[in-house]
């Protein structure tokens, strides 16, 4: 495919929406049919803080609550995308644990490095702090021992990494460019916003947001390095943001412009077809995580997470007559899921909290409570 012509089409509407100037007014669903877990989770927070960037560490009791348990310099700056609020990195993806090798990758936009820990329970010790391999770092992609990093600012990079042993090698030659027109820090609007690859681990993607309003599409050569050239599909509702996968390997992308759930068919020579698109009919849908056979968003406008199922075919729809399930604090942005699937995690950048949900078997959502004494802009969530 050809790539289209690279515009921002960032209404006045829309800017409204993603800045977080509609107020709340929705109800939570609550549910009788709570499941109470038995196993305890370690929850990691990205504090993102411009003078410092750390990371949080807290244990999750039986009943879902957490206590705090540690704090750690990642030893680098967190960032800023111009004209944000509450998403400073204006992305999803910025924290990743790596199950396999007990790992903790985080991105310092501020200092365009990378960081890594080995993780020990909820303990945390750093092992390399490294080059992102570009400027404004913001969403990191993990396969295996292979690893991406996207950096936003510029013209947008993309840039490999081995995962050895809790270190990082660059990798020779992995670095591609994404031919976007941002400034460093990017406006929050036009910086990318998701890094990731397919299921079968061929294919990486990256979602250009209001820049491109497209999704881009590397071959992933036996190497570990990336085709020389994109294959770029128009979103199917502008905005393209954050993204995950249904069990069948559908690509389900949340995109602002129309806080619509979009879905698409992935083809193995990187071509992307759309499915489906269905609005919630809240503003700023940004981030979704997918919890079994449900997909929650953070509409980041109204203060609020909705639900959606995904058919076997690619189709989305609302879970109940409105989808939404709970209100949030201000500002939900990034979410993270318990590995056991019984519990939700959202961050709420403009308060700086952390939201907890217990996740019932009907997809609703129960909030267990609040955590607060962290800075705005926080970004990035992991749970082991």
């Amino acid at each position: 495919m050809n790539k289209p012509t690279r515009s921002i089409v960032a209404s006045a509407s829309l800017v409204g929406a993603l800045s977080l100037v509609f107020p709340a007014g929705v109800a939570s669903a609550a549910s009788p049919q709570a499941q109470v877990s038995s196993t305890r989770h370690t929850v990691m927070i990205q504090t993102n803080s411009l003078t410092g960037n750390r990371i949080a560490v807290y244990d999750q009791a039986p009943d879902g609550t957490l206590t705090r348990a540690g704090s750690y310099s990642t030893g680098g700056l967190g960032g800023q995308a111009s004209n944000s609020v509450a998403d400073y990195l204006a992305s999803q993806g910025s924290l990743v644990y790596n199950a396999r090798q007990h790992t903790l990758l985080a991105v310092n936009a501020g200092s365009n490095t990378l960081s890594v820990f080995k993780v020990r329970g909820d303990r945390l010790t750093r092992r390399q702090v490294l080059p992102s391999g570009g400027r404004f770092p913001v969403s990191i992609a993990v396969n295996g021992d292979l690893v991406y990093a996207l950096n936003g600012g510029g013209a947008g990079t993309v840039a490999g990494f081995r995962l050895n042993h809790g270190r990082l090698r660059h990798i020779h030659g992995s670095v591609r460019h994404l031919e976007l027109a941002n400034t460093t820090p990017p406006n929050f609007l036009t910086s990318p916003g998701q890094i990731g690859f397919t299921p079968d681990g061929r294919n990486l993607l990256v979602t250009t947001k209001a820049a491109t309003n497209s999704i881009e599409a590397f071959r992933v050569t036996p190497r570990g390095l990336l085709s020389e050239h994109l294959a770029s599909t128009a979103a199917s509702t502008p905005v393209p943001f954050a993204f995950t996968f249904t069990p069948n390997g559908h690509l389900v992308v949340a995109q602002a412009g129309n806080s619509t759930l979009g879905t698409y068919a992935v083809h193995p020579d990187t071509r992307l077809t759309p499915i489906g698109s269905l609005s919630d009919g809240q503003q700023g849908l940004c981030w979704v995580t997918r919890i079994q056979n449900h997909y929650y968003v953070a509409n980041a406008g109204s203060n609020t997470i909705s639900a959606y199922t995904v058919s076997p075919r690619g189709i989305p729809a609302l879970l109940g007559s409105t989808g939404v399930v709970a209100t949030t604090d201000a500002g939900p942005i990034d979410m993270a899921a318990s590995p056991d699937g019984q519990t939700l995690y959202a961050q709420a950048g403009a308060a700086g909290r952390i939201d907890t949900y217990r996740v019932n078997r009907d997809g609703t959502l129960t909030r267990i409570g609040s955590i607060s004494g962290l800075p705005t802009g926080i970004e990035g969530i992991a749970v082991h």
